[in-house]
């Protein structure tokens, strides 16, 4: 094992999962430009699920998917550092609890199960409307918050290891 030039990979070092991750430049700055815009597309999809096509699920799955490019551009392991174990947890839960909010707030005030319209009589005005953007946000965050746990998950690999 001879001396190795400066700057070129080291062949013989342990590699994971086919390789040790190489940024590009090119996908990072495409990354930092395009990102804002998909997770702005995602949250537009999310809100006018009721009005036009997509939802929450929809827009879920493309406000997740900024998290996919984030790990392609900078590294999986980068990003699930930045982004922690907790927060897809987080989301999870949170999207849980808004849409469970919702519906059972309705049964609470004698209505039927994401019953809007007894939303009205509290004051709020185009209850129905607001009430449908609320559970189809709640909706896109489960989906966000499942995508990217599915993502670190996959992307951790399996141990391989048999069971007796």
């Amino acid at each position: 094992m001879g001396q190795q030039e400066p700057g070129t990979p080291d062949t013989e070092a342990p590699t994971d999962r086919g390789g040790p991750y190489v940024g590009s430049p090119i996908i990072m700055a495409t990354v930092r430009v395009v990102m804002p815009f998909v997770f702005t597309f995602g949250l537009f999809v999310m809100f006018h699920g009721a009005d036009s096509s997509g939802g929450g699920f929809q827009g879920g799955v493309i406000v997740g998917t900024v998290v996919l490019m984030l790990g392609i551009a900078f590294g999986i392991e980068a990003t699930r550092e930045w982004i922690g174990s907790r927060l897809p947890v987080a989301l999870i839960g949170v999207g849980i609890l808004a849409f469970l909010f919702t519906g059972i707030g309705s049964v609470l005030l004698g209505a039927g199960f994401l019953e809007y319209s007894v939303y009205h009589d509290l004051g709020i005005p185009h209850a129905t409307k607001y009430g449908i953007e609320f559970v189809e946000l709640g909706i896109g965050v489960i989906v966000a918050g499942i995508v990217t746990g599915l993502f670190f998950a996959i992307a951790a690999g399996f141990d391989g290891g048999e069971s007796a």
